[in-house]
């Protein structure tokens, strides 16, 4: 309950503008100094389809995944066209590990510990950047530590 309580705390502080070609709240996120515009998937229903389906991603742009429980949550590329990195983050935006994946792939891409967030680029991006774990990615004002932890 208190999970989902900071979960609704969080989205009420989000910026949130609506994605040209989803209906999912979009957040301006940044790694170094590069700006991402990140698609939010919070609900089991957004975060089971993620980005299955897509035929592209623009460079900058990509999918946040926030998970209601700090786990070691893992990823798969079921339905998804495009090949992805994703970086696992703790509560503070540090970046846990970053796994590379494969289109329909339906391998088990892990988080190496307990992880709050899912940071889905195209593949290679983060490698490409110079991005490695223990990098943090700064969430906007309010987003980053959840509320009550």
């Amino acid at each position: 309950m208190i999970a989902r309580r900071c979960l609704i705390l969080l989205f009420l502080l989000l910026p949130v503008a609506k994605a040209e070609d989803s209906a999912l709240p979009r957040v301006h996120l940044s790694l170094g100094f590069y700006i991402i515009e990140a698609e939010v998937a919070a609900t089991p229903e957004a975060r089971m389809q993620g980005l299955m389906g897509r035929k592209s991603l623009n460079e900058h742009n990509g999918m946040l995944f926030v998970f209601p429980e700090v786990l070691r949550h893992c990823m798969w590329m079921k339905n998804t066209l495009i090949p992805l990195s994703v970086a696992f983050l703790d509560e503070a935006g540090h970046i846990i590990n970053i796994r590379e994946m494969e289109p329909l792939s339906e391998e088990s891409h892990c988080a190496d510990a307990p992880a709050r967030f899912a940071l889905e680029m195209g593949k290679g991006w983060f490698g490409k950047k110079g991005f490695k774990a223990g990098d943090s990615v700064r969430f906007p004002q309010g987003m980053g530590r959840i509320p009550g932890k």
